[in-house]
């Protein structure tokens, strides 16, 4: 059994301690990164709960600049994992992978997988990938951290996690062979462009919106605007404390940092002056650059991974946010196609209506009355030309038919899916918000404490000045 610093998901109660065996008093699987369900058979499982088959607890370390000294020079990393997922052939995967291995992991479960929210890559046009040598130890060891956080949602996901995909990344000796294979092969069936594909790109529109909303993902994408929008304001403000407190150079004296380093040479000088109590001035003087390194120090080890965690779990979000609106884009396929198949039937009516002489009486309104008259100056008003036009028109009411009722069954899976991964993406929140801000937590502590300890020992070497009136 993994240790419970190793625990991917200890936010949340994972084993139910009253139910340990199944029926048949077979031990169930335990262990991190999976929800053990409190509920015994299937059915008493709730229709939208995720349900994971095991854990997969991955590593990204050791990075190493590859073909050093030439222009291919690239930076690849250990990848590593324990697992008991039945797909794996080892409990113990590991291989070697460079960034753009990563990049095709996750363009193709994006791919593979539309309904799941899967995490974004660092961002290589940030600030902070943009300056500095991409072969320097700060700028390794942070796109590690990244990389790491990247693997780790996947694998918290009961889908992804299993994907055969995955299980290649982390196994295959052979990576770039697995690749053009997965290329050339594919897990889903291929798509391809259909009616509703070239019904959809003709009707919708960037402006077009679901006409009947569904309740539950007006509150998801209202929660989801809300916690966004707290994260913007913490980043926001966590940067200009950033700012505030190690924004310049020493030089600058535009931050806390700097202002503590000028006011100990400001005290050392003083002490030069005062021979009476030139010692105990430059213990103060020390412990002011002990504490504006202390301040360097917290920026770099807490405050910056906080800021660069906080990033990542907006991006994280973006992803699931994306899930939504592409849900919202399947009940408007079948909206937009319900509609159009309206409007046919319509006008074979009309056709109808027109050969057996009952034109007036379709209640078709003044665009038929419009359009026959068209059709007269055209002439094309003959019964022969109407009764090709109806045989061309139910052919394409066969046609939208089915893609009304494909449509249709895809919306509603599509539902059903993006409700499970709501659960999903909410358990990795919860998980990722213990951990973000207990590291910050702890940050803080250390920072305080160090500090308390240096401020300490100074007054009593302050206090032991005589001042004589």
């Amino acid at each position: 059994m993994l240790g419970d610093e190793e625990d991917v998901f200890d936010s949340v109660t994972w084993e139910s301690p009253s139910a340990p065996y199944d029926a048949d008093h077979t031990v169930q699987p335990s262990g991190p990164g999976f929800k053990q369900s409190t509920a015994g058979t299937e059915d008493e499982r709730g229709p939208h709960d995720p349900k994971w088959e095991g854990y997969l607890i991955v590593t990204v370390k050791d990075p190493v600049k590859e073909l050093a000294e030439t222009k291919d020079a690239y930076v690849s990393y250990l990848v590593s994992a324990k697992t008991n997922l039945p797909i794996f052939s080892t409990p113990n995967p590991f291989s070697r992978r460079r960034f753009q291995d990563f990049v095709f992991l996750r363009d193709h479960l994006v791919r593979d997988f539309p309904a799941c929210v899967v995490p974004a890559l660092p961002d290589k046009h940030r600030l902070e990938y943009l300056t500095g040598d991409r072969f320097s130890p700060e700028f390794m060891e942070r796109r590690r951290l990244d990389l790491h956080r990247f693997l780790e949602r996947i694998s918290r996901h009961p889908t992804l996690q299993r994907s055969t995909l995955v299980r290649a990344f982390f196994e295959s000796t052979e990576w770039h062979v697995h690749m053009h294979q997965h290329l050339a092969h594919p897990p889903g069936p291929e798509p391809t462009p259909g009616l509703i594909d070239n019904i959809s790109d003709t009707l919708l529109n960037a402006f077009a919106r679901v006409r009947k909303p569904d309740e539950r993902f007006l509150d998801m994408r209202e929660s989801v605007d809300k916690f966004e929008d707290g994260l913007v304001i913490c980043e926001r403000l966590w940067n200009r404390v950033r700012g505030r407190t190690n924004g310049g150079g020493l030089a600058a004296g535009e931050d806390l940092t700097a202002d503590y380093h000028d006011l100990a040479v400001a005290v050392q000088g003083l002490g030069f002056l005062e021979s009476g109590i030139t010692d105990p001035l430059n213990h103060f003087s020390n412990t002011l650059l002990e504490f504006s390194a202390l301040l360097r120090h917290k920026t770099q080890t807490t405050t910056d991974p906080f800021l660069v965690h906080l990033h990542s779990l907006l991006t994280y979000s973006h992803a699931n946010r994306a899930v939504l609106k592409l849900r919202d884009q399947k009940q408007l396929d079948f909206e937009e196609l319900s509609d159009y198949l309206s409007g046919v039937t319509q006008e074979r009516d009309r056709l109808s209506a027109v050969i057996s002489g009952h034109a007036g009486s379709t209640g078709l309104g003044l665009s038929a009355y419009l359009k026959d008259k068209v059709d007269s100056l055209r002439g094309a008003d003959d019964d022969r030309s109407r009764v090709e036009k109806m045989r061309k028109l139910d052919i394409k009411i066969k046609e939208l038919q089915d893609a009304v009722t494909t449509a249709h069954e895809t919306s509603d899976a599509f539902s059903d899916e993006t409700l499970r991964e709501q659960t999903i993406f909410q358990y990795t929140k919860e998980a990722e918000m213990k951990e973000m801000l207990g590291n910050l937590a702890e940050g803080e502590i250390e920072f305080y404490q160090s500090a308390m300890e240096e401020w300490e020992r100074i007054i009593p070497i302050i206090q032991r000045i005589r001042v004589d009136v």
